[in-house]
């Protein structure tokens, strides 16, 4: 047997499919015996009340039938039993029940039988409170010093605290701040009641003050009990123990010291009287219950504490002395007297099994048999030693960890995307002005080699774009099997998309039980949001593309844009896209060249990311391997920075918009409050305009929220320029410096770090900090910038001052040569060779005045893009 283990004593299983909790059990004298003996009170959620004196003939024994002194049904759930001095004129103990709307005071009595059956016993109903508020729990004490009886105090699910003097009702007050009800207790050394609140806080509150602040004339009626009858209190001391608690405690072994003891979700504490912590434990379990009790040693004392484990911990204050295994999880335990057993442990579980045990062992009459002796052969141990640190090193391998290739996958995932668009539009509440929304239709397709259980579909596009559906449960796939669903998308807001992507995931789970997830991506066309339009000569911004190719007619890389009628001759473009506007791309006659030109920066991207892409592949489908795209123009920093100051103004408007709506929240609840008052005055008094001033604020809140309502849709479709401005100057940076995969990686994570905008972290913040970091690693000039910390907080700044200098001074250090890497050891950063054979230009003190190569304007006019007068 284990001598970490509980003994059992005596136990026994209450009813059937009975529920308990923590204040169902009790133990003392209840009968008044007089012979030191304490009976096992339970009540259940059933109603049934029982009381149990256990004398097993040894331990162990199966529970008798004269074990259960009483058991009757009260046909209410009984949440809480207390036993105590609770009736007057007489100083016995009798027992509290408490219900949900009653509270219930018995005398307990035994009869003396004449017969082999034994003692018989019954319960006599002293008095009753009926209870105008949901009951949660209760505790009794001399309230006030009184002598000689005890007074109930209940807390209600509502947060009021009525006590009851006996056979009276005394008076209610509502605990101030309250959300849910927490543990009672009451100290008589400080003659408080002590709480934990919503607000993880441990309370105390005077009896005195609950007193005095009743007035007289309200205390002779009995109406008390109803919603007006709740006063305020004031707190006496608070502790933030920063959880919430399980249990409180209050014991006084010494007639000098008392301790409130706290049991938290996660930390045990003892406290002073006055609030104090005198010393808290750190728990690495989760715990149910607790009770203290005396300590043998002077100065200190003795915690039980039970834990989700089946543990039950014997603590001497913070020091671990004990620990030993339960049969269940307690819900309750408590320290009792039986015969001459002094110290058992009777825990209750939430099913009712109820158990009396003790610490220690019994001796074991096990004896382990002998084992054979045998040499050992250190050749064959050292072979099988060899062996399994093989077997250890191949299921350790790397390979053996990443992902398997998409040929032995179990589960692949394909979409195929309608090379035209539907011809009747499948677009759901779009909210683009103007014509019909078109859609294209996406076919995915799930093929599973085994057997797939519970796979699910999702697939995500990035708004402002929308598909009909985006999520999908099949039944379990068969090996070999496979599933098609079809779906469209389309352009939902009224605002350019930055990306023409999709996603689609699928998860499942392998007979061996493990959850994998498949996925793949697929491309959107450039038609879905634009269509064909007449080219336009005039435009606020240009960019020219370079190439090392002669000019491709956009017949052939265009056929889908382009008019059948201009034949081959055609070397412009028109793109008027769903939102309004039109973007124009023109190819050179003369030169190797392309220019994209539109009103609006952001409508420069997608075109010109369709233009690159559609050259690419044409002339690697003519095995042309020498293809390159360059930029020599400014990057177009001014307009950039124009973006981020609009969106950074929406930030600002949603922040004030909100702090406004918090105002006005916080009067409209003070006007409520005030015409609640005078609603319940039995008095009538004049409102004194409160209900126009309610009316006021009502809608000044409604015209906030719809302002910031507004306010926020402006933000989204700011994001979603700013995002593809930030795209387009990405690859002009890339083709501007010849950046490899690796440092345009690098660049897309630092410009754009977030799928989603929101005032907690936005896109200012979160940039800036990238971009700092870079400059302080692999692009900075000189150990001391290393040296240089940065803010582990983002917060949002006051304005973009400082990323618009930060986001200069980075495109500046790019054009003296700096290296994009993630490295932070400056020594090992290569100067990459600048466009045209340029070597690495030397460190300035006057950085912003560089001017980028191939540009006609320094750093501190960036927003002038290239006009170029010349037809391209």
């Amino acid at each position: 047997m284990s001598l970490f283990k509980a003994r059992d004593w005596w136990s026994t299983i209450l009813g059937e499919k009975e529920e308990f909790d923590q204040g169902c059990l009790c133990v003392a004298d209840v009968d008044n015996s007089g012979s030191g003996q304490d009976k096992i009170i339970v009540g259940s959620y059933k109603g049934y009340l029982r009381i149990f004196n256990p004398h097993p003939v040894k331990p162990g024994d199966e529970v008798q039938p004269e074990d259960l002194l009483l058991e009757v049904q009260l046909r209410e759930p009984i949440l809480q039993v207390e036993v105590g001095k609770f009736v007057s004129g007489t100083e016995g103990l009798h027992l509290a029940v408490l219900h949900c709307r009653k509270l219930c005071v018995y005398a307990v009595s035994g009869t003396q039988g004449n017969v082999e059956h034994g003692n018989q016993y019954q319960i006599k109903l002293m008095y009753e409170h009926n209870l105008q508020r949901t009951a949660c729990n209760m505790t009794y004490g001399p309230f006030g010093g009184v002598k000689g009886r005890d007074l109930i105090c209940i807390q209600s699910m509502d947060g009021m605290l009525m006590l009851f003097e006996q056979e009276s009702y005394a008076f209610g007050r509502f605990l101030p701040g309250f959300l849910l009800p927490g543990p009672l207790a009451y100290s008589s050394r400080t003659d408080s009641f002590i709480t934990v609140s919503s607000c993880q806080q441990v309370e105390s509150y005077k009896y005195q003050v609950l007193a005095f602040a009743t007035d007289a004339d309200e205390r002779q009626d009995t109406e008390q009990q109803k919603l007006s009858s709740g006063k305020r209190l004031l707190v006496d001391w608070v502790l933030n123990i920063g959880e919430q608690a399980l249990d409180i405690c209050v014991v006084s072994f010494n007639q000098g010291v008392s301790s409130v003891f706290v049991l938290g979700e996660r930390n045990f504490f003892c406290l002073k009287d006055n609030g104090q912590i005198r010393f808290m434990k750190k728990l690495d379990y989760n715990p149910s219950c607790f009770i203290p009790y005396c300590s043998v040693r002077e100065g200190t004392i003795n915690t039980l504490i039970a834990n989700h484990s089946k543990m039950l911990n014997v603590y001497q204050d913070v020091t671990l002395k004990w620990a030993t295994q339960l049969p269940c999880i307690p819900v309750s335990v408590k320290v009792a007297n039986f015969q001459d057993l002094k110290g058992v442990i009777v825990t209750l579980s939430d099913d009712g099994h109820l158990q009396c045990s003790y610490l220690g062992t019994d001796p074991s009459l096990f004896q382990a048999p002998k084992v054979d002796s045998r040499e050992i052969n250190y050749e064959e141990m050292n072979a099988e030693m060899k062996e399994l640190q093989k077997i250890i090193r191949e299921a350790t391998k790397m390979q053996d960890i990443l992902p398997e290739s998409e040929k032995q996958r179990d589960v692949t995932v394909t979409a195929e995307v309608s090379p035209d668009l539907d011809e009747e539009s499948q677009a759901i509440d779009s909210e683009v002005k103007g014509g019909a929304v078109p859609s294209v239709t996406v076919k995915i397709t799930i093929q599973s080699r085994v057997t797939a259980q519970k796979p699910s579909l999702a697939v995500c596009v990035q708004a402002p774009l929308a598909v009909t559906s985006d999520q999908f449960v099949f039944d379990d796939l068969e090996p070999d099997s496979s599933e098609t669903v079809v779906l469209s998308v389309f352009l939902k807001e009224n605002c350019s998309p930055p990306e023409l992507e999709g996603t689609c995931m699928v998860s499942y789970i392998i007979p061996t039980g493990i959850p994998r997830v498949s996925q793949c991506n697929f491309s959107l066309p450039l038609k879905l949001v634009c269509f064909p339009a007449q080219p336009s000569k005039a435009a606020h911004h240009k960019l020219t593309i370079d190439t090392n190719k002669p000019p491709i007619s956009f017949l052939t890389i265009f056929p889908d844009f382009v008019d059948l009628s201009e034949g081959d001759h055609a070397n412009a473009l028109g793109f008027q896209f769903l939102t309004g506007s039109k973007t124009t791309l023109l190819a050179s006659k003369t030169s190797q060249r392309y220019r994209i030109q539109s009103d609006q920066l952001e409508d420069l991207w997608l075109v010109t990311k369709e233009l690159i892409h559609r050259l690419e592949e044409h002339f690697k489908k003519q095995n042309c391997k020498d293809f390159a795209c360059t930029f020599s123009g400014s990057i177009p920093l001014q307009e950039y920075f124009e973006l981020i100051d609009r969106h950074f103004e929406l930030r600002l408007n949603a922040e004030k918009y909100q702090e406004l709506l918090s105002e006005r929240a916080v009067q409209f609840r003070a006007i409520e409050r005030r015409l609640l008052t005078r609603f319940k005055d039995k008095t009538p008094a004049p409102l004194q305009h409160l209900d126009t001033l309610l009316e006021g604020t009502f809608r000044e809140v409604i015209a906030l929220a719809d302002a910031a309502e507004e306010n926020q849709a402006n933000m989204f479709q700011a994001f979603a320029k700013l995002k593809s401005a930030t795209h387009l100057v990405i690859m002009l940076i890339s083709l501007w410096q010849k950046l490899s995969t690796d440092q345009v990686a690098i660049l897309e994570a630092t410009f754009l770090p977030l799928a989603e905008d929101t005032q907690e972290l936005g896109w200012e913040e979160t940039v800036d900090a990238a971009v700092s970091y870079l400059l302080r690693t692999c692009l900075s000039k000189s150990s001391k910038e290393q040296a240089l910390t940065l803010s582990s907080q983002l917060s949002m700044p006051k304005d973009t001052s400082k990323l618009k200098k930060n986001i200069t001074l980075f495109c500046d250090r790019l054009a003296k040569g700096g290296r994009l890497s993630l490295s932070t050891d400056s020594a090992t950063q290569h100067a990459s060779v600048m466009p045209g054979g340029c070597t690495t230009i030397p460190e300035s003190d006057l950085e912003e005045r560089t001017i980028i190569p191939g540009s006609t304007a320094m750093f501190a006019s960036h927003g002038q893009t290239t006009k170029q007068k010349s037809k391209p």
